[in-house]
């Protein structure tokens, strides 16, 4: 399965950045965004592409790349109706990568980061596994059957479901501390009965019938 590497133009801890490169499957190719360029730079990474409108990057940081034959250049208008990062997951889709993991998508302007949550619809819809990730969190989408969760793969220590979609059907919780068994939960309707959630067994499992659910695992 080809992987891509989303650095996007937001917060960007490096410490965290460095060690999550360390510990992730093998990065077939980095996509920078904007000023995700520069992050990109100080982590020693080759970007295979560099999308945006480039409003956030600094010149000097654009023109020690510019030059390099490998490196596939999407500029756009600061006008536009797509995000750095919408148009970024698409060079990722066009690069064949069917796993994308993204870093810098949270902890900066709110609007942008739910934005970018919401966006891994478009990854879930294009068959592409697709995870936001910071210090703290792995956020990803899932939708019917579910999903099985093994402790050792868990990002953290507590996992969270809550509905993206108007209405999540039949929700069932196994192997989790706080159980369910064939629950319809709605937006602003017992949303909250699915956070906070803890694995009580070696493994766990959600299952639902219709719908769509943000997963957050996380360690605080």
């Amino acid at each position: 399965m080809k992987t891509g590497l989303i650095i996007t133009g937001g917060r960007m801890d490096l410490a965290f950045a460095g060690n999550f490169l360390k510990n992730a499957p093998e990065i077939d190719a980095v996509i920078s965004v904007d000023a995700g360029l520069a992050a990109t730079e100080k982590l020693g990474l080759v970007p295979a592409a560099v999308v945006g409108d480039f409003d956030t990057v600094a010149p000097e940081v654009l023109e020690r790349y510019r030059g390099r034959p490998e490196i596939l250049w999407d500029v756009h208008k600061p006008e536009k109706d797509e995000t750095d990062t919408e148009l970024a997951i698409n060079t990722a889709m066009k690069l064949e990568c069917k796993r994308i993991y993204i870093l810098g998508a949270t902890g900066g302007r709110l609007d942008h980061e739910l934005s970018n949550i919401h966006l891994l619809k478009l990854c879930l819809d294009s068959g592409v596994e697709a995870y936001i990730c910071d210090a703290n969190n792995r956020v990803s989408l899932l939708a019917p059957p579910g999903r099985v969760f093994d402790r050792s793969g868990l990002y953290g220590t507590y996992v969270s479901f809550i509905p993206l979609s108007q209405e999540v059907r039949g929700i069932t919780l196994t192997g989790f501390k706080y159980p369910l068994h064939e629950k319809d939960i709605q937006i602003g309707v017992e949303a909250g009965l699915c956070v906070s959630n803890e694995m009580a067994e070696e493994r766990a499992e959600i299952r639902f019938r219709e719908g769509a659910l943000i997963c957050i695992e996380s360690r605080d």
